[in-house]
Protein backbone atom coordinates (compact mmCIF):
# COMPACT_ATOMS: atom_id res chain seq x y z
CA UNK A 1 0.00 0.00 0.00
CA UNK A 2 2.90 2.94 0.86
CA UNK A 3 3.96 2.77 -3.17
CA UNK A 4 0.65 4.69 -3.51
CA UNK A 5 1.76 7.65 -1.65
CA UNK A 6 4.60 10.14 -2.78
CA UNK A 7 7.36 11.67 -1.00
CA UNK A 8 7.06 15.19 0.42
CA UNK A 9 9.65 16.25 -0.63
CA UNK A 10 7.53 15.72 -4.49
CA UNK A 11 4.36 17.20 -2.36
CA UNK A 12 6.26 20.37 -1.11
CA UNK A 13 7.56 20.98 -4.78
CA UNK A 14 4.25 20.83 -5.58
CA UNK A 15 2.73 23.14 -3.37
CA UNK A 16 4.95 25.65 -4.18
CA UNK A 17 4.06 25.55 -7.72
CA UNK A 18 0.76 26.26 -6.63
CA UNK A 19 -0.62 22.53 -6.77
CA UNK A 20 -2.79 21.14 -5.27
CA UNK A 21 -1.87 18.20 -3.10
CA UNK A 22 -3.83 15.31 -1.35
CA UNK A 23 -3.31 14.80 2.72
CA UNK A 24 -3.89 12.08 4.41
CA UNK A 25 -4.26 11.73 8.10
CA UNK A 26 -3.39 7.48 8.46
CA UNK A 27 -2.11 5.14 6.56
CA UNK A 28 -5.12 2.69 7.33
CA UNK A 29 -8.01 1.75 5.24
CA UNK A 30 -10.25 4.26 7.49
CA UNK A 31 -8.66 7.03 6.59
CA UNK A 32 -9.52 10.59 5.48
CA UNK A 33 -8.31 13.07 2.37
CA UNK A 34 -7.53 17.18 1.75
CA UNK A 35 -7.25 18.64 -1.11
CA UNK A 36 -4.51 21.40 0.03
CA UNK A 37 -3.21 24.27 -1.42
CA UNK A 38 -1.33 27.09 -0.19
CA UNK A 39 -3.46 30.12 0.42
CA UNK A 40 -1.22 33.02 -1.40
CA UNK A 41 -1.71 30.62 -4.95
CA UNK A 42 -5.23 30.00 -4.57
CA UNK A 43 -7.43 31.36 -7.65
CA UNK A 44 -10.83 31.19 -9.09
CA UNK A 45 -10.40 28.13 -10.58
CA UNK A 46 -8.88 26.29 -7.69
CA UNK A 47 -11.70 27.09 -5.08
CA UNK A 48 -14.29 25.82 -8.32
CA UNK A 49 -11.84 22.66 -8.23
CA UNK A 50 -12.65 21.88 -4.65
CA UNK A 51 -16.15 23.11 -4.97
CA UNK A 52 -16.94 20.80 -7.84
CA UNK A 53 -14.22 17.51 -7.35
CA UNK A 54 -13.80 17.42 -3.47
CA UNK A 55 -17.15 18.59 -2.24
CA UNK A 56 -16.01 19.37 1.29
CA UNK A 57 -15.86 22.42 3.71
CA UNK A 58 -13.12 25.05 1.82
CA UNK A 59 -11.65 26.05 5.25
CA UNK A 60 -8.21 28.53 5.40
CA UNK A 61 -5.79 27.15 8.08
CA UNK A 62 -4.11 30.04 9.49
CA UNK A 63 -1.10 30.04 12.50
CA UNK A 64 -1.94 31.26 15.35
CA UNK A 65 -0.43 34.47 15.00
CA UNK A 66 -2.20 35.33 11.95
CA UNK A 67 -5.45 34.55 13.86
CA UNK A 68 -4.68 36.86 16.33
CA UNK A 69 -3.53 39.66 14.30
CA UNK A 70 -7.10 39.32 12.63
CA UNK A 71 -8.62 39.53 15.42
CA UNK A 72 -10.75 36.12 14.57
CA UNK A 73 -12.15 35.13 18.44
CA UNK A 74 -13.63 31.11 18.55
CA UNK A 75 -16.61 29.61 16.30
CA UNK A 76 -17.63 28.30 19.68
CA UNK A 77 -16.84 29.66 23.62
CA UNK A 78 -16.42 26.02 24.23
CA UNK A 79 -14.61 23.23 21.43
CA UNK A 80 -16.15 20.23 21.58
CA UNK A 81 -15.47 18.99 18.58
CA UNK A 82 -14.43 15.26 18.26
CA UNK A 83 -10.80 16.14 16.80
CA UNK A 84 -10.73 19.52 18.72
CA UNK A 85 -10.50 21.65 15.04
CA UNK A 86 -10.01 24.86 15.97
CA UNK A 87 -12.93 27.41 13.70
CA UNK A 88 -12.70 30.64 14.29
CA UNK A 89 -15.91 32.94 12.98
CA UNK A 90 -16.62 33.05 9.51
CA UNK A 91 -15.36 35.69 6.98
CA UNK A 92 -15.50 37.23 3.68
CA UNK A 93 -13.26 40.42 2.45
CA UNK A 94 -14.97 43.74 2.86
CA UNK A 95 -14.21 44.83 -0.63
CA UNK A 96 -13.86 43.39 -4.45
CA UNK A 97 -16.48 40.41 -3.54
CA UNK A 98 -20.48 40.54 -4.29
CA UNK A 99 -22.18 37.89 -2.12
CA UNK A 100 -19.29 36.03 -0.93
CA UNK A 101 -20.30 32.84 -2.21
CA UNK A 102 -19.21 32.69 -5.76
CA UNK A 103 -15.32 30.74 -6.76
CA UNK A 104 -13.93 34.21 -7.43
CA UNK A 105 -15.15 36.04 -3.95
CA UNK A 106 -14.28 32.97 -2.09
CA UNK A 107 -10.48 32.99 -4.02
CA UNK A 108 -10.75 37.27 -2.93
CA UNK A 109 -11.34 36.57 0.67
CA UNK A 110 -8.67 33.42 0.91
CA UNK A 111 -6.21 35.93 -0.82
CA UNK A 112 -7.03 39.06 1.65
CA UNK A 113 -6.90 37.09 4.75
CA UNK A 114 -3.09 36.33 3.63
CA UNK A 115 -1.99 39.38 2.54
CA UNK A 116 0.15 40.52 5.17
CA UNK A 117 -0.90 43.92 4.61
CA UNK A 118 -4.81 42.72 5.77
CA UNK A 119 -5.93 44.11 8.91
CA UNK A 120 -8.88 43.28 10.75
CA UNK A 121 -11.71 45.62 9.64
CA UNK A 122 -10.75 44.43 6.30
CA UNK A 123 -12.69 41.60 6.89
CA UNK A 124 -16.30 41.14 7.40
CA UNK A 125 -17.59 38.45 9.73
CA UNK A 126 -19.54 36.23 9.51
CA UNK A 127 -18.88 35.27 5.54
CA UNK A 128 -18.21 32.25 3.42
CA UNK A 129 -14.95 31.11 4.08
CA UNK A 130 -14.39 29.31 7.43
CA UNK A 131 -10.58 30.30 9.07
CA UNK A 132 -8.74 26.92 11.32
CA UNK A 133 -6.83 28.02 13.73
CA UNK A 134 -3.62 25.35 13.25
CA UNK A 135 -1.68 24.77 16.28
CA UNK A 136 1.99 26.19 17.02
CA UNK A 137 3.96 23.91 16.44
CA UNK A 138 2.47 22.12 13.22
CA UNK A 139 2.14 18.05 12.82
CA UNK A 140 4.32 18.08 15.64
CA UNK A 141 1.71 19.27 18.01
CA UNK A 142 -1.38 18.35 16.14
CA UNK A 143 -1.95 15.63 13.31
CA UNK A 144 -4.22 17.15 11.32
CA UNK A 145 -4.83 18.63 7.72
CA UNK A 146 -5.04 22.15 9.09
CA UNK A 147 -1.23 21.62 11.05
CA UNK A 148 -0.26 19.65 7.82
CA UNK A 149 -0.84 21.95 5.38
CA UNK A 150 0.49 25.27 7.13
CA UNK A 151 3.63 23.02 7.32
CA UNK A 152 3.98 22.65 3.53
CA UNK A 153 3.12 25.91 2.51
CA UNK A 154 6.12 27.17 5.03
CA UNK A 155 8.33 24.15 3.74
CA UNK A 156 7.46 25.16 0.48
CA UNK A 157 8.91 28.73 0.99
CA UNK A 158 5.71 30.40 1.19
CA UNK A 159 3.46 32.11 3.19
CA UNK A 160 2.16 29.87 5.97
CA UNK A 161 -1.63 29.15 5.41
CA UNK A 162 -3.07 26.53 3.50
CA UNK A 163 -6.40 25.92 1.71
CA UNK A 164 -7.94 22.56 2.55
CA UNK A 165 -11.39 20.80 2.04
CA UNK A 166 -12.42 17.47 2.70
CA UNK A 167 -12.57 15.25 -0.53
CA UNK A 168 -15.96 13.23 -0.95
CA UNK A 169 -17.25 10.81 -3.12
CA UNK A 170 -20.47 11.34 -5.52
CA UNK A 171 -22.93 10.01 -3.00
CA UNK A 172 -21.99 11.84 -0.59
CA UNK A 173 -19.82 9.68 1.63
CA UNK A 174 -16.08 9.99 2.49
CA UNK A 175 -13.23 8.97 0.59
CA UNK A 176 -11.32 6.57 2.14
CA UNK A 177 -8.00 5.41 0.96
CA UNK A 178 -8.90 3.10 -2.39
CA UNK A 179 -11.60 6.06 -3.39
CA UNK A 180 -8.53 8.84 -2.41
CA UNK A 181 -5.73 6.60 -4.39
CA UNK A 182 -7.99 6.89 -7.68
CA UNK A 183 -8.99 10.32 -7.26
CA UNK A 184 -5.55 11.37 -7.21
CA UNK A 185 -4.69 9.34 -10.79
CA UNK A 186 -7.88 10.82 -12.09
CA UNK A 187 -6.58 14.49 -11.23
CA UNK A 188 -2.75 13.69 -11.30
CA UNK A 189 -2.15 14.99 -7.93
CA UNK A 190 0.34 14.03 -5.34
CA UNK A 191 -0.56 12.34 -2.16
CA UNK A 192 1.29 12.51 1.10
CA UNK A 193 0.18 11.12 4.74
CA UNK A 194 0.56 13.52 7.87
CA UNK A 195 2.14 10.80 9.63
CA UNK A 196 5.33 11.15 6.70
CA UNK A 197 5.38 14.62 7.03
CA UNK A 198 5.65 14.29 10.52
CA UNK A 199 8.91 12.39 10.12
CA UNK A 200 9.84 14.78 7.47
CA UNK A 201 10.14 17.67 9.79
CA UNK A 202 11.77 15.54 13.12
CA UNK A 203 14.24 14.46 10.34
CA UNK A 204 15.12 18.18 9.42
CA UNK A 205 14.86 20.04 12.32
CA UNK A 206 15.93 20.42 15.41
CA UNK A 207 13.50 21.19 18.48
CA UNK A 208 14.67 20.77 21.63
CA UNK A 209 17.91 22.59 23.41
CA UNK A 210 19.80 22.19 26.36
CA UNK A 211 19.25 24.65 29.32
CA UNK A 212 20.39 23.40 32.47
CA UNK A 213 22.89 21.10 34.12
CA UNK A 214 24.29 19.79 37.12
CA UNK A 215 25.62 16.58 39.34
CA UNK A 216 23.22 14.35 41.08
CA UNK A 217 23.93 11.79 42.75
CA UNK A 218 21.68 8.97 43.35
CA UNK A 219 21.65 5.40 45.16
CA UNK A 220 22.64 4.48 41.97
CA UNK A 221 26.06 6.46 41.83
CA UNK A 222 26.84 10.05 40.75
CA UNK A 223 25.00 11.18 37.13
CA UNK A 224 25.27 14.64 35.81
CA UNK A 225 21.36 16.08 35.54
CA UNK A 226 21.09 17.67 31.73
CA UNK A 227 17.75 19.13 31.29
CA UNK A 228 16.23 20.40 27.94
CA UNK A 229 13.41 22.05 26.70
CA UNK A 230 11.08 21.04 23.72
CA UNK A 231 10.42 23.98 22.01
CA UNK A 232 7.71 23.01 20.10
CA UNK A 233 5.41 23.06 23.60
CA UNK A 234 8.06 24.40 26.09
CA UNK A 235 7.99 20.88 27.61
CA UNK A 236 11.12 20.23 30.17
CA UNK A 237 13.04 16.75 29.90
CA UNK A 238 15.67 15.31 31.66
CA UNK A 239 18.72 12.90 30.94
CA UNK A 240 21.29 11.63 33.55
CA UNK A 241 24.47 10.84 31.94
CA UNK A 242 27.08 8.40 33.73
CA UNK A 243 30.55 8.36 32.39
CA UNK A 244 32.05 9.38 29.80
CA UNK A 245 30.39 9.63 26.49
CA UNK A 246 32.24 9.04 22.99
CA UNK A 247 31.62 7.02 19.75
CA UNK A 248 31.64 3.79 21.40
CA UNK A 249 27.97 1.64 21.98
CA UNK A 250 26.44 3.80 24.85
CA UNK A 251 23.57 2.09 27.52
CA UNK A 252 20.44 4.05 26.89
CA UNK A 253 17.34 3.63 28.67
CA UNK A 254 14.64 6.19 27.48
CA UNK A 255 12.04 6.49 29.98
CA UNK A 256 8.23 8.03 30.08
CA UNK A 257 7.69 9.90 33.28
CA UNK A 258 5.38 7.65 35.91
CA UNK A 259 4.77 9.81 38.81
CA UNK A 260 1.99 7.29 40.42
CA UNK A 261 4.82 4.34 40.18
CA UNK A 262 7.90 5.95 39.75
CA UNK A 263 7.59 8.24 42.77
CA UNK A 264 4.59 7.07 44.95
CA UNK A 265 5.16 3.20 44.08
CA UNK A 266 1.69 2.12 42.11
CA UNK A 267 0.97 -1.36 41.44
CA UNK A 268 -0.77 -0.87 38.65
CA UNK A 269 2.34 -0.69 36.31
CA UNK A 270 6.15 -1.78 36.00
CA UNK A 271 7.16 1.43 35.41
CA UNK A 272 9.32 1.44 38.85
CA UNK A 273 10.80 -1.63 37.77
CA UNK A 274 11.90 -0.67 34.90
CA UNK A 275 13.68 2.33 36.18
CA UNK A 276 15.07 1.34 38.53
CA UNK A 277 16.87 -1.79 36.78
CA UNK A 278 17.65 0.59 33.70
CA UNK A 279 19.66 2.73 36.68
CA UNK A 280 21.60 -0.46 38.14
CA UNK A 281 22.33 -1.59 34.81
CA UNK A 282 23.66 2.09 34.11
CA UNK A 283 25.81 1.55 37.10
CA UNK A 284 27.42 -1.94 36.72
CA UNK A 285 28.45 -0.77 33.15
CA UNK A 286 29.96 2.39 34.82
CA UNK A 287 28.99 4.52 31.96
CA UNK A 288 25.24 5.36 30.03
CA UNK A 289 22.23 7.79 29.85
CA UNK A 290 18.57 7.47 31.46
CA UNK A 291 16.02 9.94 29.35
CA UNK A 292 13.28 10.55 31.09
CA UNK A 293 10.92 12.12 28.99
CA UNK A 294 7.89 14.45 30.20
CA UNK A 295 5.36 11.80 29.15
CA UNK A 296 2.87 10.83 32.03
CA UNK A 297 0.57 8.17 31.19
CA UNK A 298 2.08 7.27 27.61
CA UNK A 299 1.26 10.80 26.42
CA UNK A 300 -2.27 11.39 27.48
CA UNK A 301 -1.13 13.23 30.91
CA UNK A 302 -1.59 12.89 34.53
CA UNK A 303 -5.03 13.77 34.90
CA UNK A 304 -6.46 11.67 32.01
CA UNK A 305 -4.18 8.55 33.39
CA UNK A 306 -5.79 8.96 37.14
CA UNK A 307 -9.06 8.58 34.83
CA UNK A 308 -8.58 6.00 32.97
CA UNK A 309 -7.36 3.74 36.19
CA UNK A 310 -11.18 4.50 37.33
CA UNK A 311 -11.68 2.64 33.67
CA UNK A 312 -9.66 0.42 34.71
CA UNK A 313 -10.87 0.20 37.84
CA UNK A 314 -14.68 -0.78 36.35
CA UNK A 315 -12.75 -3.29 34.47
CA UNK A 316 -11.18 -2.48 31.31
CA UNK A 317 -7.61 -3.01 30.29
CA UNK A 318 -4.56 0.19 30.21
CA UNK A 319 -5.50 0.41 25.89
CA UNK A 320 -8.88 -0.26 26.45
CA UNK A 321 -9.03 2.74 29.02
CA UNK A 322 -7.31 4.60 26.95
CA UNK A 323 -9.66 4.39 23.67
CA UNK A 324 -12.37 5.19 26.27
CA UNK A 325 -10.92 8.41 26.65
CA UNK A 326 -10.58 9.72 22.96
CA UNK A 327 -6.63 8.40 23.00
CA UNK A 328 -4.76 6.39 20.94
CA UNK A 329 -3.27 3.24 22.88
CA UNK A 330 0.09 5.06 22.57
CA UNK A 331 0.61 8.95 22.80
CA UNK A 332 4.36 9.15 23.44
CA UNK A 333 6.76 10.73 20.73
CA UNK A 334 9.99 9.20 21.33
CA UNK A 335 11.70 11.62 18.37
CA UNK A 336 11.92 14.21 21.08
CA UNK A 337 14.16 11.68 22.57
CA UNK A 338 16.09 11.12 19.89
CA UNK A 339 17.29 14.18 19.00
CA UNK A 340 18.66 14.77 23.02
CA UNK A 341 20.55 11.84 22.45
CA UNK A 342 21.86 12.86 19.07
CA UNK A 343 22.42 16.31 21.37
CA UNK A 344 24.28 14.22 24.11
CA UNK A 345 26.90 13.37 21.39
CA UNK A 346 25.47 9.53 20.93
CA UNK A 347 25.88 7.96 17.80
CA UNK A 348 26.06 4.35 18.43
CA UNK A 349 23.45 3.10 21.43
CA UNK A 350 22.24 0.09 23.23
CA UNK A 351 18.85 0.88 24.41
CA UNK A 352 16.93 -0.82 27.19
CA UNK A 353 13.69 -1.38 26.31
CA UNK A 354 10.22 -3.96 26.48
CA UNK A 355 9.28 -2.99 23.29
CA UNK A 356 9.10 -4.62 19.87
CA UNK A 357 12.28 -2.87 19.06
CA UNK A 358 14.55 -3.57 22.25
CA UNK A 359 14.08 -6.07 25.31
CA UNK A 360 14.55 -5.60 28.91
CA UNK A 361 13.35 -7.71 32.03
CA UNK A 362 10.50 -7.11 34.02
CA UNK A 363 9.63 -9.24 36.57
CA UNK A 364 6.98 -9.33 39.47
CA UNK A 365 3.43 -10.55 39.89
CA UNK A 366 1.84 -7.49 41.03
CA UNK A 367 0.56 -6.14 37.46
CA UNK A 368 0.74 -9.30 35.38
CA UNK A 369 -2.95 -7.96 33.87
CA UNK A 370 -0.82 -4.98 33.16
CA UNK A 371 1.95 -6.55 31.24
CA UNK A 372 -0.40 -8.96 29.27
CA UNK A 373 -2.25 -6.42 27.82
CA UNK A 374 1.41 -4.73 26.45
CA UNK A 375 2.22 -7.67 25.06
CA UNK A 376 -1.20 -8.63 23.20
CA UNK A 377 -2.40 -5.42 22.16
CA UNK A 378 0.70 -2.71 22.17
CA UNK A 379 3.71 -5.38 20.76
CA UNK A 380 5.59 -5.51 23.45
CA UNK A 381 8.48 -8.21 23.96
CA UNK A 382 8.44 -9.31 27.48
CA UNK A 383 11.88 -11.17 27.97
CA UNK A 384 14.73 -11.17 30.16
CA UNK A 385 17.62 -9.41 28.72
Amino acid sequence: MAQIFDQVEEAIRGIKKGQFVILVDDEDRENEGDLVMAAEKVTPQAVNFMAKHARGLICLALTPERVGELQLPPQAHENTAAFGTAFTVSIDARRNITTGISAADRATTIRTAVDPACKPGDLARPGHIFPLKAQKGGVLRRAGQTEGSVDLARLAGLYPAGVICEIMNDDGTMARLPELAEFAKQHRLKMVTIKDLIEYRMRRETFIKRVASAKLPTIFGEFEAVVFENEVDNGTHIALVRGHIDGSPTLVRVHSGCLTADVFGSLRCDCRDQLHRALEMIQKEGRGVLLYLNQEGRGIGLLNKIKAYKLQDDGSDTVEANLQLGFKADLRDYGIGAQILVNLGLRNIRLITNNTRKIVGIEGEANVRYLRTKKNKMGHILHKV
